[in-house]
């Protein structure tokens, strides 16, 4: 443990040490330090280039005014809804790399941190906070950064896990209490999400262990696990829709190789009743990412069955889940991690699940990804693909074979073009 100093003070103090040039760390997802963040944007006049590193963001800061632009610059390690428009006017820039490896950025000083500003629980009576819904990356930047900042919220949730910082860790505390931000993707399944979930509630076995991604497809399938057994939890992060399947019996975690009878994640978002679900429940287990994340540790679990999204996939395979062609729409995440360590696992399966079209009738299997487009995963690591329209696996095909199969799980109304676009590439269809 170590000993640094430490006091309240207001978030204007507590921002008062932070620097033009340096390099701040912004808590992510649910415990997003928006109170903090306004701080530092009051300091807009004096400060230049203060870069800001982050994964998810949620909520509304003044950090994110266009006005501010010469003061602050976000370069993200996952693009969050907030962000994109930033990072497309030139007010920041996206950095690919695997959710797993971010913490190494930090403690091997490829991105050396000065300040990091975080949200925390109310300390206990030995001095104990909690990191609450997000520890992922914050424990690393933590060790890492030279000045720490946390804002003692009382709506944090008490998380079990890596999470736990004694105040001694932090330089200057912050008191102000602010509801979490809440998010319930199970509200707004339509029919094609509803058809995902089904066909791939289909194919997971009775004691997988599942990882969900983000969005509305994982809370789809899960919707559909009801009459499912002994289901484990091992993912980077969850949200609302697990909560009905643990209350009921279906997730007990009883046949994990790794952690038995505990909810393994890195970070949670939902609404209040998931943040009142996790805290101080020892089912969950929330630790560093790059643990979770870590190949050699899902692969331990058996029928490993990972869940991810993709904003458009080709006729090889080849799958983008950061970017619409040039524009930056979300990151690499966890996808490859949970891709590659289920397929390592035994009787594991990664799963790419994706609406066969855009809400503007664009098929999202394509002869070729759009120009500037992004490989999070390559054909080589996919296996699953699921549409509305079926299941294919894609494991061992030739890319003639993977082409039509990818063609017959399009909507209807593009298997023509795209049966033409296989012929001018092979020559038959």
């Amino acid at each position: 443990m170590t000993n640094k100093p430490h006091k309240i003070v207001t978030a204007e103090e507590a921002v008062r040490p932070i620097q033009s040039n340096q390099r701040i760390f912004l808590h992510g997802s649910a415990s997003t330090p928006i109170h903090l963040m306004d701080a530092l944007a009051k300091r807009a006049g004096e400060l230049q280039n203060v870069e800001l590193v982050n994964i998810t963001t949620m909520g509304e800061s003044k950090l994110f005014d266009a006005a501010y632009k010469d003061s602050f610059f976000f370069n993200a390690l996952f693009v969050s809804a907030n962000l994109s428009g930033i990072i497309k006017e030139g007010r920041g820039d996206y950095v690919p790399v695997f959710l797993s490896e971010i913490g190494r950025l930090f403690e091997k000083g490829y991105l050396p941190l000065d300040a990091a500003l975080l949200q925390v629980s109310r300390p206990d009576k030995h001095g104990y906070c909690s990191l609450g819904t997000s520890v992922d990356v914050a424990r690393a930047a933590i060790r890492s950064a030279s000045y720490v900042v946390a804002q003692i919220n009382s709506h944090i949730p008490r998380t079990h896990g890596d999470g736990i910082v004694h105040i001694s860790e932090i330089d200057a505390l912050v008191e102000h209490d602010a509801p979490l931000p809440e998010l319930n993707y199970g509200e707004s399944l339509g029919e094609a999400d509803l058809l995902i979930g089904q066909f791939i509630a289909d194919i997971i076995e009775d004691g997988a262990t599942l990882q969900m991604g983000i969005g509305s497809i994982p809370d789809a399938v899960l919707q559909c696990l009801g009459n499912h057994k002994n289901i484990g939890i091992h993912t980077e992060m969850f949200s609302e829709g697990l909560i009905p399947l643990i209350e009921s019996g279906v997730v007990n975690n009883s046949l994990k190789r790794k952690h038995r009878g505990k909810v393994i994640t890195s970070f949670a978002t939902g609404t209040r009743r998931l943040y009142d679900f996790v805290d101080d429940n020892p089912l969950f287990a929330f630790l560093e990412a790059g643990y979770v994340n870590d190949t050699a540790v899902i692969r331990q679990n058996p029928k490993v069955t990972a869940i991810n999204s993709a904003i458009e996939i080709d006729l090889t395979g080849q799958v983008c889940a950061d970017s619409i062609g040039t524009m930056h729409f979300s990151g690499v995440g966890g996808q490859m991690d949970f891709i590659r360590g289920a397929s390592l696992s035994e009787g594991g399966k990664p799963i790419i699940a994706l609406q066969s079209t855009t809400p503007r009738g664009v098929s999202k299997i394509t002869p070729f990804l759009k120009e500037g487009a992004g490989v999070v995963t390559t054909r080589a690591h996919v296996q699953y693909v699921v549409t509305e329209y079926g299941v294919v696996n894609l494991y061992g095909k030739s890319l003639l074979q993977r082409a039509r199969m990818l063609r017959d799980i399009a909507h209807p109304d593009h298997r023509e073009s795209l049966d033409k676009a296989i012929f001018e590439r092979w020559g038959k269809s």
